[in-house]
């Protein structure tokens, strides 16, 4: 069995040699119980509570809706590929410290050599280097417990949460929303299937599915991103009879045009660029398509079950006899099932906890007006992020605590450029959101930190320390 003092060694010497974290700077207020509630409890919510916890910013809770630290996030859940699609030696949630990084977790208990001979980084080794990282840094996710609503009040939030059938309220003063694809809106499901089939016969991608149910049965997937392949490969790995993929393109998006701009001077100045650019690249990206890598192609074509249907979008469908009967490209299919890997649309308003603010958050479609042929109403629906991903008032002056609520999740990627919590993000935004809290509640109480910075503080020695060396002069030198 492997000792974990012993292999954990370089990360206790990483925690050793920055030091002890800084003490909570930020004076307690009556009626707050949190400074800082994170939404989320997977590799963003952990990542920033640690990120935090170094910056001196106590009174932080990460509050996560699923019941264990397995089911949190996606990797053990709802990702389905067998390896991640980033470099995997991409800065991640280490935040520049090597013991904390996964490379040196892996080669802790692997080895250097097989850390080199890693093309990328194992899905199930990733979701177990993040456990690892929450319980290695002592950071409490408060599982199975749901916000509800995040209600403004006067200089606070009362979070009103649920768990196990109880309901109550907490206070915040700042919302950090880490809550992952779906945290700013929610699952896309096309209307050929929620208008004509009951849900039982169709899921989408971030739903938990039962794979072991398709064995021996025909499935359809709609979508040919990553996720759609990906579900199509678990389906026919499940012993699925057969696999039909439709794609709305004459063929699948090969292209990567995020990978263009990916060098330090674009990656890192991007917030700053003008809006027009800004939603230019974000159309390039939705018109060029999300490109599926190729293992994930390679994974379900070496299946003789497995069919691609290109410039084939489904364009009815009905319940025929407990089956599905589908149209698509003029011909007639019939399926026992569908899942669609049709993605995520963002909208601040599908979200319950968020209808309290929803309506005064100020969107894309509020602050620019693109050319004609640029307009696309699902990007003019994102949000208009601060450049500490906080939330803006769509009219100034009628709802100030919005900047109090920071969104890591993909409702910043018009404003940022990149699928906003993935680990691609991390090393920009993290440290850009925390400086901004940071400087948020320091002068949210510049008062009492006035008085702490120009309060007396005992001197280190008196004159007597000097005293020997004082210079009297030549005449007193000759006496």
């Amino acid at each position: 069995m492997t000792n974990p003092v012993t292999v954990d060694a370089a990360a206790r010497e990483a925690l050793r040699l920055i030091g002890p974290d800084p003490e909570n700077w930020v004076p307690p207020r009556d009626g707050i119980d949190h400074t800082v509630a994170i939404i989320g409890g997977g590799q963003t919510g952990t990542t920033f509570a640690f990120a935090l916890r170094r910056a001196g910013i106590g009174g932080v809770s990460v509050i996560e809706a699923a019941p264990d630290e397995r089911s949190t996030g996606v990797w053990l859940t709802r990702a389905r590929m067998e390896k991640l699609r980033t470099p995997k030696n991409l800065p991640g949630p280490e935040l520049g410290i090597p013991g904390l990084s996964f490379q040196s977790w892996y080669e802790a208990r692997h080895g250097r050599e097989a850390y080199a001979a890693l093309t990328t980084i194992p899905r199930i080794d990733w979701a177990n280097y993040l456990i690892w990282y929450k319980d290695f840094l002592g950071i409490p996710v408060r599982y199975g417990v749901r916000v509800k609503r995040i209600e403004p009040a006067k200089g606070l939030f009362r979070l009103h949460l649920e768990s196990e059938g109880r309901a109550w309220v907490e206070t915040a003063r700042k919302v950090l929303l880490a809550n992952g694809v779906g945290g700013n809106g929610g699952p896309f499901i096309p209307p050929v299937l929620t208008d004509n089939l009951p849900r039982a016969l169709y899921a989408h991608t971030a739903d938990a599915i039962d794979f072991a149910a398709v064995e021996g049965k025909s499935v359809a997937v709609l979508g040919a991103a990553a996720s759609a392949f990906d579900a199509a490969a678990t389906a026919l790995e499940a012993g699925a009879a057969e696999v039909h993929l439709f794609a709305r393109r004459a063929e699948i998006a090969s292209v990567p045009i995020n990978r263009v701009r990916g060098y330090p001077g674009a990656y890192d100045n991007y917030p700053a660029l003008p809006d027009s650019i800004r939603w230019r690249q974000a159309l390039r990206f939705l018109r060029a398509g999300s490109t599926p890598p190729p293992d994930a192609v390679r994974r379900v074509v070496r299946f003789d079950n497995f069919h691609l249907h290109l410039a084939a979008p489904w364009t009815a469908a009905r319940q025929e006899d407990g089956r599905i009967v589908a149209t698509a490209a003029g011909e007639d299919f019939v399926f026992d099932f569908a899942i669609a890997g049709t993605g995520y649309f963002v909208d601040p308003a599908a979200r319950p906890e968020l209808a309290d603010a929803a309506g005064r958050i100020l969107r894309w479609r509020d602050r620019y007006t693109p050319p004609p042929d640029e307009r696309h109403e699902g990007l003019g629906a994102h949000p208009y992020l601060g450049l500490g991903h906080e939330y803006l008032e769509k009219e100034p002056g009628t709802a100030p605590y919005l900047k109090d609520i920071h969104v890591y999740n993909p409702g910043g990627f018009v404003s940022f450029g990149l699928p906003i919590g993935d680990v691609p993000s991390f090393r920009r935004d993290i440290p850009s959101v925390v400086a901004r809290i940071s400087r948020d509640l320091f002068l949210a109480d510049l008062d009492a930190h006035e008085r702490r910075i120009t309060s007396t503080i005992a001197a280190e020695f008196d004159a007597s320390l000097y005293a020997s060396a004082i210079w009297r002069g030549a005449r007193a030198a000759a006496e």
